[in-house]
């Protein structure tokens, strides 16, 4: 009997590492090539099995393969689509078994956070139900950090490095002009719910009263107040003050401080402009010259200094993910394990999907200072060994070296065209 193919599919906001966990999924896959035959990726996520717009990873030689590991984006095209219940809309369902059984698939992974976990379990259920043998496994990816059973997640590390690079950078630049210009910067960075992103930036600040002065956690209620006396405060201090704001700062009714537009298909509000909020307030309450910058999908495409750490867990979980499809897993997803903090080791676990569907790992407390400004001890040593080691891409002409793909897509065998 000939192997069955595996499909892959990413899914949700890219990272600057998540094509290592491509990497990691198809060169596995192709080191067992006599238990599955081609790796399939849908073309712009799970989007892709429906419409049956497979690509052919066959066409990319190994050395193409292997550069996705210095490559960011999403190689193969990500969505943001939620598969409703199968109760709900069994038609999606019955299609995907048709693009499955059409092109052999006998794996399914799904390279995702956790709304993308919560697809592949229904996958994984679907499976089951409908009768088609499938092995579903998840891989996990997200830059907010926020999957539960995991240490880390892949794709947090690099961002973490780039805010903590960025914030010292910056506050150098601000402290340098101070005394006739800027008195305040304000960075905002990702973080919906949860402030792992934003406590990255406290990393910078490894010396009594240097920056960041101000970090803004979804985790603790912004009380307006509170923060400009923290702000005032630190430019007296100081000279100057450096504020690390997340994305998702609210108040205490919940209300996010600036919601930029309309929410996506999982019910997210779109987030964006905490930092000309901020700067307002500081403007208009205090008066000082102030400059904010929004770090956007510059921390999430930051291929050029991502963490070595966070390069080899990406890896490990595509891996990992083709490991257990092989031993017949299904409705899992591989999880990294802290061993040691100093030295920092770890190893690959599980956890069963259904558990890490549609929930969030926020920032325990004792990660924060008590006024809920800053970062602790134990935060920092949480969060030092993700940002540890460099692993520069190779440089062509002076610019990072990345993956040309084919993308070749395999000839449809339906007659039917869909539309998710």
């Amino acid at each position: 009997m000939a192997p069955k193919n595996a499909f892959y599919a990413q899914s949700g906001g890219v990272t600057a590492v998540i094509n290592a966990s491509a990497a990691g999924v198809i060169e596995t896959a192709r080191k067992n090539s006599d238990r599955i035959g081609t790796v399939l990726a849908g073309r712009n996520g799970i989007t892709g099995a429906l419409k049956e717009d497979l690509i052919d990873t066959a066409h990319e030689d190994d050395d193409t393969i292997r550069a996705l590991t210095h490559t960011p984006g999403g190689a193969f095209g990500s969505c943001r689509y939620k598969l409703r219940n199968i109760d709900e809309n069994r038609r999606e369902y019955e299609r995907l078994i048709e693009v499955f059984r059409a092109h052999d698939i006998g794996y399914f992974f799904y390279n995702g956070g956790g709304d993308s976990q919560d697809t592949a379990y229904k996958v994984s259920q679907m499976a089951e139900r409908m009768g088609y043998p499938i092995s579903c496994i998840g891989v996990p990816k997200t830059v907010d950090n926020d999957l539960p059973f995991t240490d880390c997640c892949p794709g947090f590390g690099s961002v973490a490095k780039y805010i903590a690079t960025s914030t010292l950078e910056a506050s150098l630049d601000v402290q340098s002009m101070c005394d006739s210009s800027t008195k305040v910067f304000i960075l905002e960075v990702m973080g919906r719910h949860a402030g792992w992103i934003a406590a990255a930036g406290g990393l910078a600040g490894k010396e009594p009263g240097s920056a960041p002065h101000v970090i803004i956690f979804p985790e603790h209620p912004f009380e307006r107040e509170a923060f400009l006396a923290k702000v005032d405060q630190s430019v007296k201090d100081h000279g100057f003050c450096v504020v690390v704001a997340s994305e998702g700062a609210q108040y205490d009714d919940g209300r996010f401080l600036s919601e930029a537009g309309p929410r996506d298909v999982f019910g997210h509000a779109q987030l964006g402009g905490v930092a000309p909020t901020l700067a307002n307030m500081v403007k208009q309450s205090l008066g000082y010259k102030n400059h904010w910058a929004v770090a956007d999908y510059l921390q999430r495409s930051a291929r050029h200094i991502a963490s070595q750490t966070d390069l080899e867990q990406a890896y490990a979980v595509g891996e990992a993910a083709v490991n257990y499809a092989l031993e017949g897993r299904n409705g899992i997803m591989p999880v990294i394990k802290r061993d040691s903090s100093s030295p920092y080791r770890w190893h690959i676990s599980e956890a069963p999907l259904n558990e890490v569907a549609n929930q969030e790992k926020k920032m325990p407390i004792h990660y924060t200072t008590d006024d809920g400004f800053g970062i602790t001890t134990d935060c920092r040593e949480y969060l030092e060994p993700l940002i540890q080691g460099e692993a520069y891409p190779p440089y062509e002409n002076g610019l990072p070296k990345v993956a040309r793909l084919k993308n070749h897509l395999v000839e449809k065998r339906l007659k039917e065209p869909f539309t998710p």
